[in-house]
Parts: structure tokens; C-alpha cells; sequence
């Protein structure tokens, strides 16, 4: 039913109240005065009143939704944002054809994907406040749509420049789940189960990378590299037949749009200072209009950036980029270089390799996801209170040492394995590495999220950001890293570099997180703001 919610008036001094009240908006505050409908709305559709956030009083409101509908949704969201790491990653097993067709050297050839990379780095901070003005599911389904086209691009360009730039495009329009994955899970589930689904988004990011190569290894190596684009981009493809098969592919982009235009309701919801009109049908599935009336600044595209000022952000994200790069990125980007010149290995093969990967993957998620809220629900049941997001970085130094164990055995393994006789040691510390680092990212986003809740959107862009820049430049240095030290030594800079940029910045904010959040941090700041300016209005 359409509600008009309290209208909240700025105060004028307050620059940071100034700054956030575009997320201020969203949540009710917690000890908020609600009316004796609301009250009974709540009850009869949760039974309790003790929500945290507080849901408003509509179905319209994601936090009201059926639990099944918040988990299509996420579904959803989630492969969305797994396609952008699956098509960067896709032709990883292909180098060596991509080589030779183009005419570039090997090098050069793993550019197109440290390209891509970049793009992801640098691209959800246009998508973000584009994401908060007019909805995520509209910014959505024009990402799906241009995606596809650009794809198109990618199986047709005849020159390496050429295929380069589509891709640039492609990613360009992939990344706004991966720029808001993080939000989507705080506008729909509870704090209680927030590990668990921000996991859930997590894990398919991560799955991207090593699920692409596993399949498109096979296409490369059966029916052409440029097929790899086809498969990605088509729904029913039959203008173009494959010479070597008789088989129609579905397009993923064409599918994934179909599921969101019918399964994919809008998240964004905004609380107060709005009039929401029009059927609850119509709010969730066809506003394609501005959700957010405030105008948009050039500030709202650099605003996660201001983030690098607030340390329980920064810490996270470092140490989470630092095991990233070595437990995906390395994996991902050398290891057709190390395995293929040492096993000579054909797309095919190397596809192979990377499920040891998807497995450490997905068992991490079990301990940074639901073991995670686990772990933090059971202290608050024990002591009576709802312990610090502190609390919660326990579980990330097992995901630091499984890290650092699992690229030591891969390094060290590889170098020490005869040319042209593979063994499993090597894949075993790549699915090690891949423990740790889904542990490490899902604990470490969602206790960011924990400390600055009403910036979740803010904060995936900023964790992304360093993420994805430390990621492009790995690449350009492991090579020589590998040349002047040795693939088995290098292990040494990789475990060092863990540690000190990692392990010992979380020990830091485990100690003095609490202060460097300060009595008021981000979000106490803006819900008093709320607060106080409803009991002037």
C-alpha cells in the first residue's frame, strides 16, 4: 500500500549529514517512534518487532518480502555479478589460439584480460550513484542488454585493438552488480543473516575466475575461441551455424535478462523524506523513473573514495586485495603460462586445473558465510548483547595462514614437478589458497559492512576498487617476480608480503577498531541526524 513516510530536513552544519543523506534516507532509525499500524504490519508479517534494520510498512519494502522471493532475487543478482569475473576470465585457456589468430605475442594476449581487470576497478563508481538515483533493477537490465551486444562485438573483431575495446565495453556495462552486490544484500536481508548472503554474492564473484576457464576450455579447444564470445552473448543463435556442431547455445546474457525482467524486483527502497506512489506491483517491477529526487553531484561518483578515510574500510579492503591477488589472480592469469609451458597443456587441460579452485571456494564460503553469522549470533546469545563487528575477524586468520599455505604448495609444487609429468600437488594448494581467500573476503566485506552499514553500496565500490587495481597490476610484475627469484621462492614474497599487509593491519583494527570508529561512526552520526530532525519536524 502507498505510505508517505516522515520527511527529513538537513542540518545545515552538518557536512557529513550533508554527504550521506542519500543513504541517511534508506533505514528507519533503530529506536524510531512507529506508528500502531506499523507496529501491527510488523508483527503480523515477522511476529517480533526486534528487526534490525527496521522494515517501513509496505510490501513494497524488500526487508517484507517472502524469504524465498529476497533469495531468487540474490540468485539473481549474484550470477549477474559472477558474468562480469566469468567473461573476463573466459579466454584465459585460449591464450595460445587468441596468439596465434591475432598475430600477438603471449604476453600481450593476457592483457585482454588484465584489462578487464581495470575496468571492473574503475567503473562502479559511475554505476553506483546511477544505481541509487534510478534503481538497481533498471541500471541492471541495460547492463545485460549492452553486455550482449558488446560480446557480439568481441566473437566478430577481426584485430587484437579491436577485440580489446570490445571488451572494454562488455566489462563496462557488467560490473553494476558487482558496484552494488554488497547493497542489495543489506536492503533485503536482516543484520542477523548479512554474512551469509553478502557470502552468497561474494562467492560467485570468486567462482567466475576459475568456473570460466573449466568450461570455455572445452569450447576453445572443440569448436574455436571466438565461440567463447558466441555462447556468452547468444540466446538462440542460429544465424551463424559452427562449422564443427550442429548445437544451438544459449545466450547467458539473453537468459539472465528474461529471469531478472520477470523474477528481478527494484531493492532500492528509501524510507523517509519520499511519497511512494503508485501499487506495490508497480513500485517493485515497472518504476523506471528517479527513486532518489536529491540531484546528482559529481561528489556521488567520487564519494566511495572518501571512504579511504575511515580505516575499518581501508584495512579490510587492503588485506583482502592482497590475498586476492595471489589466491585468484595468479592462479587465473599464470597459470596457463606456468602449467602450459611445463605440461603443455591444451585449453582443454588447463581448463581442468581450475577445479580445485571452484571446490576451495565454495567450502571457504561454508566458514566465512554461515559459520560467520554462526559464530557471531551464538556470542550475542551467550553474553546478551550483540557483539562488535570485531568479533567477527577471528575466522580471517585461518583464511590468512590457508592462504598462505595453499600458493606456497602451488609455487613450490609446480617448480619442483618434472616437464611433461603433471601431478595433483600443485591443483591441491590452488584449492587451499581458494579456502582462504572466499574466508577472508566474505568475513572481511561484511565486517566492514558491520561498522558502516548505511554505506554498503559505498563500501563494495571501495573494497572493488582496491581489489581490482591491485589485481591489474599483478600480472605485470609476477612474471619478473618469477624470472629473477624463481617460482618456488617466490613464495617467500608472497607469505611476507600476506603478513605485513594483511595479517597485521586486521590485528590492528581487531584491537582498535572500536576506536578508530570513533563514539560515532558513519552510521550513529546519520540516524541522530534522522533522529533529531523528526522531533523538530
Amino acid at each position: 500500500m502507498p505510505v508517505k513516510m516522515p520527511h527529513v530536513d538537513l542540518v545545515e552544519n552538518n557536512n557529513d549529514a550533508l554527504r550521506n543523506i542519500e543513504t541517511a534516507r534508506t533505514y528507519l532509525p533503530p529506536h524510531a517512534s512507529l506508528s500502531l499500524e506499523h507496529r501491527e504490519y510488523l508483527m503480523q508479517r515477522h511476529g517480533t518487532l526486534d528487526l534490525d534494520p527496521m522494515p517501513g510498512p509496505g510490501a513494497a519494502d524488500p526487508y517484507n518480502w517472502p524469504h524465498w522471493r529476497k533469495v531468487v532475487n540474490l540468485i539473481l543478482v549474484a550470477i549477474h555479478a559472477m558474468m562480469s569475473t566469468f567473461t573476463g576470465a573466459a579466454i584465459i585457456p585460449a591464450f595460445q589460439n587468441i596468439a596465434a589468430d591475432l598475430g600477438v605475442s603471449l604476453s600481450k594476449t593476457a592483457y585482454l584480460t588484465s584489462l578487464t581487470i581495470a575496468i571492473l576497478a574503475v567503473a562502479p563508481m559511475i554505476w553506483r550513484p546511477l544505481c541509487d538515483k534510478y534503481g538497481r533493477r533498471p541500471i541492471f537490465l541495460l547492463s545485460l542488454i549492452c553486455s550482449l551486444v558488446g560480446n557480439i562485438g568481441c566473437a566478430k573483431s577481426p584485430t587484437y585493438a579491436t577485440m580489446a575495446l570490445c571488451r572494454a565495453i562488455v566489462m563496462f556495462f557488467l560490473c553494476p552488480p558487482a558496484a552494488v552486490g554488497s547493497a542489495v544484500v543489506t536492503e533485503t536481508f536482516f543484520k542477523k543473516d548479512r554474512a551469509r548472503y553478502i557470502g552468497i554474492w561474494t562467492l560467485m564473484v570468486t567462482l567466475g575466475v576459475p568456473i570460466s576457464p573449466f568450461i570455455m576450455g572445452f569450447v576453445a579447444n572443440n569448436i574455436g575461441y571466438r565461440w567463447i564470445y558466441w555462447i556468452i552473448a547468444i540466446v538462440s543463435f542460429k544465424g551463424y551455424p559452427c562449422p564443427q556442431t550442429d548445437l544451438n547455445f544459449l545466450q547467458i546474457n539473453g537468459v539472465e535478462f528474461i529471469a531478472y525482467f520477470f523474477l528481478g524486483p527494484e531493492t532500492r527502497y528509501i524510507r523517509t523524506g519520499v511519497d511512494h506512489k503508485g501499487s506495490e506491483f508497480k513500485q517493485e517491477y515497472f518504476n523506471f523513473t528517479t527513486i532518489d529526487p536529491r540531484p546528482l553531484t559529481i561528489h556521488d561518483f567520487i564519494h566511495p573514495l572518501g571512504l579511504g578515510r575511515k580505516l575499518c574500510v581501508v584495512i579490510p579492503g587492503v588485506a583482502s586485495a592482497m590475498v586476492f591477488v595471489f589466491a585468484s589472480v595468479l592462479v587465473a592469469v599464470e597459470l596457463p603460462q606456468l602449467f602450459g609451458e611445463k605440461f603443455h597443456f591444451n585449453p582443454q587441460q588447463l581448463g581442468y586445473q581450475f577445479t580445485s579452485l571452484i571446490i576451495g571456494s565454495v567450502i571457504g564460503e561454508q566458514f566465512g558465510g554461515s559459520i560467520s553469522d554462526y559464530w557471531m549470533n551464538r556470542r550475542a546469545k551467550k553474553t546478551g548483547v550483540r557483539p562488535e563487528p570485531e568479533y567477527r575477524l577471528w575466522l580471517s586468520y585461518f583464511g590468512f595462514i590457508l592462504t598462505i599455505i595453499g600458493v606456497t604448495v602451488l609455487l613450490v609444487r609446480t617448480q619442483e614437478a618434472q616437464p611433461l609429468h603433471w601431478n595433483i600437488t600443485p591443483v591441491i594448494g590452488i584449492a587451499i589458497g581458494g579456502v582462504g581467500n572466499q574466508l577472508v573476503i566474505t568475513v572481511l566485506i561484511t565486517y566492514a559492512v558491520d561498522c558502516y552499514q548505511e554505506e554498503s553500496a559505498s563500501i563494495g565500490v571501495f573494497i572493488t576498487f582496491i581489489r581490482q587495481m591491485w589485481g591489474f597490476l599483478g600480472p605485470f610484475w609476477f612474471p619478473p617476480m618469477f624470472t629473477n627469484v624463481g617460482i618456488a621462492k617466490s613464495s617467500i614474497i608472497v607469505s611476507t608480503l600476506i603478513l605485513g599487509v594483511s595479517v597485521l593491519p586486521t590485528v590492528v583494527i581487531q584491537v582498535f577498531g572500536n576506536r578508530f570508529r570513533g563514539a560515532k561512526g558513519i552510521t550513529e552520526l546519520d540516524r541522530e541526524v534522522v533522529e533529531s530532525t523528526d522531533t523538530k519536524a
